[in-house]
């Protein structure tokens, strides 16, 4: 079975910022950076429980090109992404949401 993907809020101002900011450092970076986004979101929707239970639900999938992870949870029909949040910031951050 394959799950739709649902971006909170917040974890599309993640994507748009990171990407942004990739693309500032070199034209076409931002680019890759949506493109590792898109099927690492892929990979999600076609397999969730793959990927590690890293707190009360929440999955974590790393991005293998740029160090951010996807935080998301299984719902019954979809999977919500809550972050998509780079490797330094604080491990915690993403609870807030």
């Amino acid at each position: 079975m394959t799950y739709a993907v649902r971006l909170r809020e917040e974890a599309e101002a993640d994507l748009l910022d990171a990407a942004r900011w990739y693309e500032a450092q070199r034209e076409g970076l931002g680019h890759d950076f949506l493109d590792a986004i898109q099927h690492t979101l892929d990979s999600i929707s076609r397999s969730p429980a793959s990927y590690p239970i890293i707190h009360r639900g929440t999955r974590r999938a790393l991005i293998g090109r740029f160090p951010f992870a996807v935080y998301f949870k299984l719902e019954q029909e979809y999977l919500l992404v809550l972050a998509i949040m780079h490797g330094s910031r604080h491990p915690l951050r993403w609870r807030q949401r």
